[in-house]
């Protein structure tokens, strides 16, 4: 018997209803997975109603290709997972059903509702929802969702869209354009100020005068939201093939300082120019390896967010006459520490972070053995890459990557004899001429070299 219907009943002042028929929009269903049709047409004829919402629907009208898909529908949780053997629920926050078709996960979400009469379970803090299960209609789980763009839903019952909130009409503005009061809403969730500057920048949409209005009272809330999440919503932004376009669209609304301190800092120092070549490299090349499926890691990425920072603050230390290994090591200790206030970058990562860093000044070093032993180091590629990309800060660091590109495409052979040529003839990696050792006085009045050849920069003199 088919259930009564959950969506009849909603008040007619809070969403309008525009339906577009099949005719008149490109949604086809051979772009959508084949999961997400099995779980769509099993919902459908089990008596529920079921709609592609969210992302999936805007990229599909939008022309492009998304790679995962969005259910809602009246069924509860329960009733889903009764219908798929291969169903299992999750989360606190939001109650939500998985359907897994080998690697693809389709997920089903209940129209969440807007007043609780008791029977649903929703808490909040301070204003932000922690937790939000209460169960209401179509109508209400539109207003419900963040940006009219993502308030569509596809029916597959008779292939129409379905628009309460004008997301139609700002899709073909190219507008994001927050539901509800967008002061309220990042309230609720601050992390919605994030998500509008990214989708942003993944579309090429503007944002909303109105929705961007207050980020600037609002950004602060962002310190409340947990690090780790944070965390994942900067994956999303720069690892997704439009990291460069989500750096610019935070710093244009003034986001990036709540995420990033020691970076918006460092982007407005001495060294701001370069800084800022460097991470917008970083990002360009990001993109262009993700585009070309390429694997990236982000601990690289991070890595050329924090560089300055760490710079800046090693600097600082060996000014006040801390020994050079020891500033360095400091220096990561402290900006990591600043960094994990607002987004906690996991230890795997902040390990190889600190290998491409440490691995800088080693670059600088011409003695055969060490040159060899740098080239058979396992974080070799990534700080190669890393010197490449820091290129603007001087002409020095620009003919350091030159050398060693040259150097990975010499026998090994041929290699060691331009070295021992380079060390009889006194120079150092790059062509730069070689830098008078720093003495230091012994027991008795005597000076010598400093051990290991170590300058206070953190190069070498290139000698064993």
């Amino acid at each position: 018997m088919k259930p009564a219907s959950r969506s009849s009943s909603a008040p007619t002042d809070i969403a309008h209803l525009r339906v577009i028929p099949r005719p008149e929009h490109g949604v086809s269903r051979k772009n959508i997975s084949a999961g997400a049709l099995r779980v769509l047409y099993r919902l459908n004829e089990a008596g529920f109603e079921a709609f592609l919402v969210g992302g999936a629907v805007r990229d599909l009208l939008l022309g492009g290709h998304p790679k995962d898909f969005d259910i809602a529908t009246n069924a509860h949780p329960d009733e889903v997972r009764s219908l798929f053997r291969n169903c299992r629920l999750i989360g606190r926050r939001f109650r939500l059903a998985h359907v897994v078709f080998g690697r693809e996960i389709v997920e089903v979400a209940t129209f969440r509702g807007i007043s609780d009469d008791g029977s649903g379970d929703r808490h909040s803090i301070d204003g932000r929802l922690v937790r939000d299960n209460v169960y209401g209609t179509i109508e209400e789980d539109a207003i419900r969702r963040d940006f009219t763009i993502n308030a569509l839903y596809y029916d597959i019952a008779d292939f129409s869209v379905r628009d309460y909130v004008g997301g139609m009409a700002d899709l073909e503005r190219r507008t994001m354009r927050l539901i509800g009061d967008p002061e309220l809403r990042y309230r609720e969730d601050p992390v919605r100020m994030l998500r509008a500057a990214r989708l942003a920048a993944k579309l090429g949409f503007e944002i909303d005068a109105a929705t961007a209005e207050p980020f600037a009272r609002c950004g602060p809330l962002l310190t409340d939201a947990p690090p780790a999440r944070l965390f994942d919503e900067s994956l999303k932004m720069f690892l997704t093939g439009h990291g460069l376009a989500s750096f610019r669209a935070l710093e244009r609304y003034g986001l990036l300082g709540h995420l990033f301190p020691a970076t918006l800092r460092s982007l407005s120092g001495p060294n701001a120019v370069a800084f800022r070549h460097l991470i917008e490299a970083t990002l360009a090349s990001t993109d262009a390896r993700i585009h070309a499926d390429k694997p990236v890691t982000p601990a690289f990425l991070f890595a050329a967010l924090l560089w300055e920072p760490v710079r800046e603050a090693t600097a600082t230390l060996l000014e006040q006459g801390v020994e050079t290994v020891l500033a360095q090591s400091r220096a990561v200790d402290r900006v990591l520490a600043e960094q994990a206030r607002r987004v906690a970058i996991p230890r795997r990562f902040a390990i190889s972070m600190e290998e491409i860093w440490n691995l800088q000044p080693r670059f600088e070093q011409s003695a055969k053995r060490r040159v060899f032993a740098l080239l058979a180091h396992p974080r070799f590629r990534a700080a190669y890459d890393f010197l490449v990309l820091r290129a603007a800060e001087s002409e020095a660091v620009a003919a350091l990557g030159e050398w060693w590109t040259q150097a990975q495409e010499l026998d090994r052979d041929v290699l060691a004899e331009r070295l021992l040529a380079a060390a009889d003839a006194t120079t150092e990696v790059g062509g730069a001429k070689p830098r008078k050792r720093r003495r230091r006085r012994r027991k008795g009045g005597a000076s010598g070299p400093v051990p290991g050849g170590a300058r206070p920069d953190g190069g070498t003199t290139g000698e064993e």
